[in-house]
């Protein structure tokens, strides 16, 4: 092909005359056909090769070996999913890398240096493999990595100044390793470390002595381990710590101050640990909380002032709580920026006290699906005032006390009922049931209560009316007495008045007086 190029567009040519746009285009038809070849030869069965984008992606393609023949340009190599067992010298040609992906494969060790060339390389995944261990001297040269990805390995013990030259690392990622020693000095140098996931690993103790080396230190993930007692101070040195998680630590017991220096916590997950009691004391130290996580834990009250102290929080979660039998009255009392509370799972849980939600003004969404509540009252909260409502999957007795739930989701397309009792209702929506499919007498529960309020009122007044009477009887009986007595008195007295004076006296005692007489007409 290469020998006949010059033959077409050369002068020696045959003597007919090709337009000019056919000649610019078999030009590029050739060139582009001589470059796609070129491609084939680097980019390795199974690869994507975008030399625009620089990125190659060998995903399931079957490498054992890092592919050599790739663009020395590339800066995002992803090669997750592959039979890759070791990192040679191949990497020195890609000086331009920020992004490895060598998840999902082989990779049982890393050679010393390995990354020496990778100056830029700024995001490191190295997770799901079967490394057992590294040095300090795995990652040298890496002065510009942000985030590194050991999750999922073989992992047993973080040695001294392991990490010390990733001075600008910000995410590091070991968990489901098998850490079980931490060395104090093992974070040395991570000043700039934000992240630090230490989940699912064989810790029985938290690593405090190793965290005052990480004073940037954001999120805090120590799971999945093996504690069961958290000290005072258990946290020291961690001033800006935001997300602490605690979940399926077996934690038991928490000391009283535990917590205590952790004044910008924002959020805390105590999820799926053996707690019998809510650690009030223990949370007051957090007044900045805003989201707080405890559900599958063994406490079976959420009692009075549970959450005293967390005047910021937003948002409760209590799922899976399997001992969890009832919400106390006042249980929220010092959370009044609540606005979300999560109660959802509780298999046992079928009552909270009237009052247990009232009083929460910036309440918005309310989950309780999947509990033990056999009815909702309408005092428990200002149910209209609800954004969020999910009451679902739970045994629903549907009679005339919730027919001002239906009444609501007729008004608010908010969540779900369906009736468990009684049989002849079971699985159907309460949405789609009247007043009559409820037995209610009265159409509205508002007239049922109208009536009420006016027949109480009525008798109250008829009491109270007799009551009087019956007290000051005497006095009644007096006052009426005075009326008649008195009224008898008028009527002798004028009699008496017409018998004193007779007709000719009257006349005389007038003429003394010069009083005209009056004529007396007797009736």
């Amino acid at each position: 092909m290469m020998e006949k190029l010059p033959r077409i567009f050369s002068k020696e040519a045959p003597s007919q005359k090709w337009p000019r746009t056919t000649t610019a285009m078999l030009k590029l038809l050739l060139l582009g056909l001589l470059t796609s070849s070129v491609q084939a030869v680097g980019c390795p069965t199974g690869c994507v090769c975008n030399d625009e984008t620089y990125v190659v992606q060998c995903e399931k393609s079957k490498l054992d070996v890092l592919p050599i023949t790739l663009n020395p340009a590339i800066q995002r190599l992803v090669l997750r999913n592959n039979k890759i067992k070791t990192i040679d010298a191949a990497f020195q040609f890609y000086k331009d890398l920020q992004y490895v992906d060598l998840s999902s494969n082989h990779l049982i060790s890393i050679p010393t240096k390995s990354f020496i060339y990778q100056e830029k390389l700024q995001e490191l995944h190295l997770n799901k493999n079967k490394l057992s261990g590294v040095t300090n001297k795995t990652f040298q040269g890496l002065k510009s990595l942000t985030v590194l990805n050991l999750r999922e390995n073989f992992l047993e013990e973080l040695p001294r100044g392991l990490f010390t030259v990733l001075s600008k690392l910000e995410e590091l990622n070991l968990g489901q390793n098998r850490i079980s020693k931490i060395d104090a000095l093992a974070f040395d140098g991570l000043l700039a470390l934000r992240v630090l996931y230490l989940d699912d690993n064989q810790l029985t103790s938290v690593p405090t002595p190793s965290f005052p080396l990480m004073g940037s230190l954001a999120e805090l993930h120590v799971g999945l381990n093996s504690f069961t007692f958290l000290p005072d101070d258990a946290f020291e040195g961690l001033n800006k710590l935001s997300v602490l998680d605690l979940s399926g630590a077996a934690l038991s017991d928490i000391s009283s101050d535990a917590f205590r220096g952790l004044n910008t916590l924002r959020n805390l997950n105590l999820a799926d640990n053996k707690l019998s009691r809510i650690p009030t004391k223990q949370l007051s130290h957090l007044s900045r909380l805003e989201e707080l996580t405890i559900g599958q834990n063994e406490f079976a009250t959420v009692e009075l002032n549970s959450f005293k102290g967390l005047s910021n929080l937003r948002k409760l979660d209590i799922t899976g709580a399997t001992h969890l039998v009832n919400i106390e009255k006042g249980a929220f009392a010092d959370n009044l920026n609540i606005e979300t509370i999560i109660l959802a799972s509780n298999r046992k849980l079928e009552g909270i006290e009237d009052g247990a939600l009232v009083g929460l003004p910036n309440l918005k969404h309310l989950i309780l699906k999947e509990n033990a509540f056999k009815t909702f009252s309408e005092s428990w909260l200002s149910w209209n005032e609800l954004r969020v409502l999910e009451l679902s999957d739970n045994p629903v007795k549907c009679d005339c006390h919730i027919l001002w739930l239906s009444n609501l989701m007729a008004v608010k397309n908010l969540t779900t009922v369906h009736c468990s009792f009684p049989m002849p209702l079971k699985e159907r929506s309460l949405r789609a049931l009247g007043a009559d499919d409820l037995g209610c007498s009265f159409s509205d529960p508002r007239q049922q209560a109208i009536l009420v309020t006016l027949c109480v009122s009525a008798v109250i007044l008829l009491g109270g009316l007799g009551l009087l009477l019956f007290r000051y009887r005497q006095r009644v009986r007096e006052a009426v007495k005075d009326y008649k007595w008195n009224k008898r008195a008028i009527s002798r007295k004028e009699h008496e008045y017409q018998k004193t004076f007779s007709d000719d006296d009257y006349i005389m005692r007038s003429a003394q007086h010069n009083i005209k007489p009056i004529p007396v007409t007797e009736l």
